[in-house]
């Protein structure tokens, strides 16, 4: 117990380390980029659209944003830093010593999570110079904030175990991740959209993850909360086991 308790606090500190000693690349883009979106989209179109469920455009926006900003921060963490170690020959030195696969896993998947959620505390702060809320429940925020952190940072290490380049690292964000969260109903209700292209909808994981997190801040949801939570289970689930088969196995990893 104290071996795989000292094992998992020395990556999980290594991996804290490494994205606030570089804090000017890391941490402040997102929140530069957000704090455009917030202009731009919650300031200029937002006072053109009016409101949206009840609710003024800029203040139903944040929280997808937010979101937004805090799950792609959590696996390009996790996805960079995996493929450095592995680039560099040091997941060799994990994987024979005596850490087991699920200690590995955790300590880069809760510095990907640290990272995703400083990013998203301070766009949280930078969010609230243009507009408050009532809070519904932070119970709710936090619970979705740290199972989709969780999930994107095993989505990540995914990535970084196939990646066989740097450029690599970028085709998930790029091609994946990003046309899924701005489909995902950061920016519009999906109630909105015919009744087809609300099924279609429903198939992007994002958009529960975005619900859900909306809820905790407006109390309104296009999707059932407990939906957003078995999601969320479902694919914690099945990406930890495959993140676990591919670490144990050293798929990708072994020279």
């Amino acid at each position: 117990m104290t071996l795989a308790w000292v094992a998992f606090k020395t990556i999980l500190t290594k991996e804290i380390r490494r994205f606030t000693r570089i804090w000017i690349q890391t941490l402040v883009p997102p929140v530069i980029t957000m704090t455009l979106y917030f202009v731009i989209f919650g300031q200029l179109i937002g006072s053109r659209i009016g409101e949206m469920n009840g609710f003024s455009y800029m203040q139903f926006i944040v929280p997808g944003l937010i979101m937004m900003s805090a799950l792609t921060n959590s696996f390009s963490n996790v996805a960079s830093s995996f493929y450095s170690t592995k680039f560099a020959k040091n997941v060799e030195e994990l994987l024979i010593s005596p850490v087991s696969p699920h200690i590995i896993i955790l300590g880069y998947v809760c510095g990907g999570m640290a990272r995703g959620i400083a990013v998203g505390v301070l766009v949280t702060i930078v969010s609230m110079l243009f507009v408050s809320f009532d809070i519904q429940s932070w119970l709710v925020i936090v619970i979705t904030l740290l199972l989709t952190t969780a999930t994107f940072a095993l989505g990540g290490l995914i990535n970084g175990v196939f990646a066989r380049s740097f450029d690599d690292i970028s085709i998930i964000p790029t091609f994946v991740l990003t046309p899924l969260t701005y489909l995902g109903g950061v920016f519009y209700s999906i109630s909105l959209l015919p009744e087809f292209w609300q099924g279609v909808s429903k198939l992007n994981p994002i958009v529960y993850m975005i619900n859900g997190f909306r809820y905790g801040f407006l109390g309104i949801s296009d999707i059932d909360l407990s939906y957003t939570f078995i999601v969320l289970a479902l694919f914690i689930t099945a990406l930890y086991s495959f993140s676990y088969y591919l670490i144990s196995r050293g798929v990708g990893l072994r020279s």
